[in-house]
């Protein structure tokens, strides 16, 4: 007999939990994207999105995941044969260089492992070296979704600053958006990327970017921007189809909505403090549940994780049977390892992560650490007793 019957827990790193508002303002039947209501509702967006993204700056949406946002952000600012160094902490910051690469980008890679965040005074020492400034930007992953690192942009910001570097900051917020504490402006990012389907709750599709003072004046001298990326007629419409590059992605707009009103109505501060006493108190039950069996955290300093997903390390096959175990036994399915190690390396099968991003509470976490203590049991992994009463703490605020 199984005990997973009842609603499902998605506990991996993005996709998130769709809150029910959320579908609720999807399920309903096409609008007319010409004229209504439609326009006035997207036109209203904009200003919640910045604020979210703590900007005064402007806004391109686009219809992709975040891979298409990072091809945005370069489009826009940096020719092919130019160069950018790129800081990776993990799988995405990787992902990343790739898409530069695959626009005639050269990319001058940082490579600070799967367990340490971008060291700023490295970087700062690489671009002391750029003597001609032929970096046109600084790529860092803000929090990477693989390794749950999370990098000091403030620092960075900083670094280039104390180096005399004109390169642009060009920041991958897409696990972090609306869940760890993201300063654009007060941190001197100069471009942002996010995507919808993480801290704002809504299905993969969307794509942000938010464009500061200094990404504009370079967008204004690119030689040449393919149409479909251009972020001019996106953040600066004159007709409504051209938010869009063409027809609107109608009911992630309708969800989107649901879900930036959710989180105004919460107040951005408060849905960081959930997100930390929440991730506090599923790192409380790691850290009970490591001291007897050979759970550890990939990133073992608290400061510099991410309070979207926490990335575990427990040994083959522990990880991938515990993940199957929670998920046909429990309903809770966990993230894989990824970017941990190859597939077809039986390594592999020693990591999980949990997400807890978005439309998360109490009961959600207190369940799923509930459910991963009850798979260590019945598989018989070693494990220290406590977790539960250790993240209750936490929740309690005692």
């Amino acid at each position: 007999m199984s005990l997973s019957q009842g609603r499902p827990y998605l506990a991996i790193p993005g996709p998130s939990v769709m809150p029910e508002e959320v579908l609720r303002a999807m399920h309903r039947s096409a609008p007319n994207i010409y004229e209504g209501a439609l326009i006035e509702m997207t036109a209203g967006l904009i200003p919640d999105l910045t604020a979210v993204a703590r900007t005064k700056g402007r806004v391109a949406i686009y219809i992709s995941n975040g891979h298409g946002a990072w091809e945005a952000a370069l489009a826009n600012t940096v020719a092919p044969g130019e160069r950018v160094l790129v800081s990776a902490t993990g799988r995405f910051g990787h992902g990343w260089a790739e898409v530069a690469r695959g626009q005639g980008i050269e990319t001058q890679m940082l490579d600070f492992g799967k367990r340490a965040p971008v060291d700023p005074d490295q970087l700062e020492a690489a671009l002391r070296a750029d003597t001609d400034h032929t970096i046109k930007a600084v790529l860092v992953t803000h929090v990477d979704t693989s390794s749950s690192v999370l990098s000091d942009v403030a620092a960075i910001r900083a670094a280039m600053d104390a180096a005399g570097h004109p390169a642009l900051l060009m920041a991958d917020c897409i696990a972090s958006l609306a869940c760890d504490r993201f300063e654009m402006d007060a941190w001197g990012v100069d471009v942002m990327v996010a995507a919808s389907q993480k801290g704002l709750m809504v299905p993969p599709g969307l794509a942000f970017v938010f464009i500061g003072d200094k990404a504009a004046a370079a967008r204004a001298v690119m030689p040449n921007v393919t149409r479909y990326w251009d972020w001019l007629p996106r953040a600066e419409p004159e007709m409504f189809y051209q938010y869009f590059g063409g027809t609107a992605p109608t009911h992630h707009l309708y969800g989107l909505r649901a879900a930036l009103d959710m989180i105004k109505a919460e107040g951005i501060e408060t849905v960081w403090a959930r997100h930390d006493q929440l991730a506090r108190a599923i790192w409380a039950a790691c850290d009970a549940w490591g001291e007897g069996g050979p759970l550890e955290f990939n990133i073992s300093d608290p400061a510099l994780r991410s309070r979207a997903v926490t990335a575990l390390r427990i040994g083959a096959p522990h990880g991938s049977s515990l993940r199957k175990w929670v998920e046909s036994e429990a309903g809770l399915t966990l993230g894989i390892g990824l970017g941990m190690a190859e597939p077809n390396d039986p390594a592999w099968h020693g990591f999980f992560r949990i997400g807890h991003m978005g439309h998360v509470n109490a009961h959600m976490v207190m369940g799923a650490l509930g459910v991963i203590e009850a798979g260590f049991a019945a598989l018989d992994i070693p494990h220290g007793t406590g977790g539960l009463s250790a993240a209750a703490r936490v929740i309690a605020g005692a």
